[in-house]
């Protein structure tokens, strides 16, 4: 694999920014109210994981279920998208997943992304009775089930009020790409740019073998934070986005506690990303 740009650098989507509040050691008053907050600062999308117990800390802590969670969400919020990062392929029936899905989509007004990958958390598995089998027989089953994901939507009345976004995060090369490649939107990755870029170039490698244009697919990241900038830089962190966009992220994630958010992080991200999207568009305006 070359070292040269993947196709996604010359994305022209603007860079948006996703934040994910874990539903762990908090309560729903908490979560509640920072997802409100969240849409008041301007995030584009606002994301929780589906998971049965903490992944930090207490793992008997507090913590809540995703999918009812969204559609409280859906009920709470009234611009930003909402999803999850991301469902677990193999806690629901797909069937059923694309009615929940599709029902969350009109509740929220056509703002859901529907996040989904093929699940890794065996305790989630072993308390819930869920069969955990191997990583390679999740991803197949993911790769089974997406379709019959889309074929419901075509047969729910009524159908979702837009082609309802799929969201795959995951960065197996062998096959998770493929998938991507197959059936995503958006992929989502986490790593630092120069992976980042590679997995890029990988999946771009796997459209061309499936005739897919690479930048139909929008790439999403985590972004890494440090506290502290430089003296001629504003806000309370630094970050590698300025990197993530180079190489065609356009779309950056961050976590914050429900119970205790980092509001400066957010805040730095919202600015950083509505600069980065001002130069973009006095950039398209030169003439030539």
């Amino acid at each position: 694999m070359t070292d040269t740009l993947p196709a996604s650098a010359g994305d022209p989507r603007p860079a948006r920014v996703g934040i994910q509040v874990p539903p762990q050691h908090a309560t729903w008053a908490q979560i509640r109210r920072t997802a409100a907050t969240l849409e008041e600062l301007g995030v584009d999308l606002l994301l929780n994981w589906d998971h049965f117990f903490p992944l930090s800390g207490d793992r008997g802590g507090l913590h809540f279920e995703c999918w009812t969670m969204l559609g409280a969400w859906a009920e709470s919020t009234e611009s930003v998208e909402i999803g999850a990062l991301v469902t677990c392929n193999s806690y629901r029936n797909p069937n059923l997943l694309a009615d929940m899905a599709r029902t969350v989509d009109h509740i929220s007004g056509g703002r859901l992304v529907l996040g989904i990958g093929s699940g890794w958390a065996q305790l989630d598995y072993d308390e819930y009775g869920y069969e955990f089998g191997t990583a390679g027989g999740r991803l197949d089953d993911l790769a089974r089930d997406l379709p019959v994901i889309r074929d419901r939507w075509t047969r729910l009345n009524p159908p979702p009020t837009r082609d309802i976004p799929i969201l795959i995060g995951g960065g197996g090369e062998k096959k998770t790409l493929r998938i991507v490649a197959e059936h995503a939107d958006i992929w989502h990755g986490f790593g630092e740019p120069q992976e980042i870029a590679h997995k890029h170039r990988v999946l771009d490698e796997w459209c061309a073998r499936r005739g897919r244009d690479p930048l139909e697919i929008e790439r999403s990241a985590g972004v890494a934070f440090v506290p502290g900038r430089n003296p001629d830089q504003t806000g309370d962190y630094a970050s590698n986005a300025d990197q993530l966009y180079a190489v065609g992220t356009r779309l950056f994630t961050a976590s914050v506690a429900a119970a205790d958010p980092d509001l400066a992080r957010v805040r730095d991200l919202v600015q950083w990303r509505d600069e980065v999207n001002a130069r973009r568009s006095r950039t398209q305006a030169l003439p030539g």
